[in-house]
This record gives C-alpha cells, structure tokens and sequence, in this order.
C-alpha cells in the first residue's frame, strides 16, 4: 500500500450477492481462494421467515436470507479465521476513525449501508433497504475507495456520503457497523466448515420451534396466500404479492438468487469432496430455485391486473408455494445427517 495515498491492494470481483462476495474477496485477499457459493454455504446465507405481524413498506415482513453480517460471522467462525465485527458505534466520528485506523494498518474493510444515498447507484437501483455490504479498501484526500460487489469496477464516495450510507435510517439501520478479518491461519479445514454451515442451516430451515421460520414459515405464507384476496380484497391482496416479488426477485440478490447460489455450494462441495448427498441436494436446490422464478413470473402476471377477482390466481400460487416448501425441505432432509 502507498502510505501516501492509503490505497490497497486490493482485487474487486463482482458477485451475485453483496455480503458473500465481500467475505469471498475478503477470504481472497488474505491467500485464500474461497468462492462467493462457498462463502455463502458455509456462512448460512440461506434462510426464510415470514413475519406478517411486521409491516415493511406496509406489507408483511419476509426475508430469503439471513440476517446481515451472518454470512461474514459464522464463515470466519466455521473456519478457525480471526476476525471483527462491531455491530454499532455510538457516534458518526468514532465509526469513521476506526475505518480510518483499519485503512492505515493496510485492512480492508467491510461495512453496512443502506443504498438510497449510494452516489454510483443508478437511480433504479436505489431504494431504502439498508442490508447492502461493500468493502472499504482506500481513501485519498476526502474520497474513500470502495468494492461493491454489484458494481464491474471499483468506486468513489466522499466522507460525508459515506457518512450518509453507513447512518441510514430506518429498519436495520447500520449504525456504522463494519467487520474485516485480522489474521488468516496457515490450513483451512474447508471439510468441518462445510459440515458446520449445512448442519446450522438445516436447523433453521426444518427445526426452529417456532411456526414462521424455515420450511414452516413458507407454508404458513403458502395459505395465507390464498386467503388474501377474500381477507383484504384484491387491490390489498395484489400490493402483499407484490412484496413477496420484490423480496423475491430484487431486494439483496432476492430469494430465488439466493437459492441459485445455495445450489452452487451444494454442488462445490458435492464435487469437492466426493459426496452424494451433497450433489443429490444441489440438483433438488437448482430446481427448487427455477420453481421459485416460476412463482415470482406467474405472480407478476397477476399483479398487473388489480380491477379483477383472481381468486384462483392466488390459490395456485398458494399451491405453488407449498410445492416450493416441499422442495426445500427435500433439500435439507437430504444433507441432515451430512458426514464429509
């Protein structure tokens, strides 16, 4: 690093996914060659709760993946790597010191932001979600260099909208959170890290005791559904479809990306070690995520026209749904008992 300009050298590759692609270029840069899939897997990316009794944007609440940093946390964890992450700052000007004192000691960063101030976003590309993960890698002057993974190249922002989109308000909002890893140990055990990942996301996809999470989660979603045109009337009942798309299909990757990406660490690891559990649930995940496309067409389609009563409309979708849970559940079934 040139300790005049605090730039590092550090290599920017997009991603299907902004917090596992920054914990895969992470893992990179410190000599590891860890893919964005496995990253993803072995950090328990995947995930489903539904939670009607919280509104976002007016509608009920529901989320493909898991919680922000997760993927980060318990993929370093898994695999015996030393990292950081501090979850809140109390002020503006501590959270910028210390991502000034990492950038000084040649670390990349990685941190939350909330997207609706991101300057080198398109316009349609903004939106108040404040779950988005970039890495902070230099800073000239009073412009930081970023890696957003979204994004072909590497981008600019200056210390006051940095400021603005590490101190996002609203649901989930950052606070200045930031994470990065502070030493690489010499061997990975990529075998007990894949094991942990798979063994953890099974539990929270089939074993959570509680009704709305995981595979019981979806079928809950699956008939209320079906109930939501009598319930709140077909305009209502097409604006609470159209959430689900939008989780589905554009906010943080969406929910049938993420299931694409799953089915890619399934198969890595399958290949990687030989095993037919793996490799049987990567095929079962890949079709579950082409069902999930499926869903998220044929809603939209239905979405388009709100003066109609398509009550069936939403009975197949409910039953579409439930099929999709199936196919999940499949999939963890498969990989329960998983030795490597």
């Amino acid at each position: 690093m040139d300790s005049k300009s605090l730039i590092i050298n550090y290599t920017h590759r997009q991603a299907g996914h902004c917090e596992s692609g920054a914990t895969s270029n992470l893992f990179n840069f410190y000599g590891i060659k860890m893919s964005e899939p496995m990253a993803f897997g072995i950090g328990t990316g995947i995930y489903f709760s539904y939670l009607p009794f919280i509104k976002l944007m007016f509608a009920p609440m529901m989320s493909f993946r898991n919680l922000p940093n997760t993927v980060f946390r318990r993929s370093t964890k898994y695999l015996g790597v030393d990292s950081t992450v501090i979850k809140n700052f109390s002020n503006v000007k501590d959270s910028m010191d210390a991502l000034d004192k990492n950038l000084e000691k040649g670390i990349p960063t990685g941190v939350q932001v909330g997207v609706f101030n991101l300057t080198f976003f398109p316009p349609e590309y903004r939106q108040h979600y404040n779950m988005h993960n970039m890495v902070v890698f230099g800073k000239e002057g009073n412009l930081y260099h970023v890696s957003d993974t979204v994004m072909e190249h590497p981008q600019t922002l200056s210390y006051e909208d940095l400021v603005r989109v590490r101190w996002a308000k609203g649901a989930f909002a950052p606070k200045g959170k930031m994470y990065w890893i502070n030493s690489m140990p010499k061997e990975l055990d990529i075998r007990k890290g894949v094991e942990l990942g798979v063994k953890k996301s099974v539990y929270e996809m089939t074993k959570v005791p509680f009704w709305l999470i995981g595979i019981k989660g979806m079928k809950v979603m699956a008939k209320d559904i079906k109930k939501w045109p009598k319930k709140h009337g077909n305009q209502k009942a097409a604006f609470y479809l159209g959430q689900i798309l939008r989780m589905a299909e554009d906010y943080g990757t969406g929910g049938a990306g993420f299931r694409y990406i799953y089915g890619a660490f399934l198969k890595e690891s399958g290949e990687t070690f030989n095993n037919k559990q793996l490799l049987e649930a990567a095929d079962i995940m890949g079709r579950t995520a082409n069902k999930w496309r499926e869903f998220t067409y044929l809603g939209a389609r239905n979405c388009k026209n709100r003066t109609s009563q398509p009550v069936e409309d939403y009975g197949t979708l409910g039953d579409m749904m439930m099929e999709i849970a199936g196919m999940e559940e499949q999939v963890f079934k498969t990989v329960e008992k998983l030795k490597i």
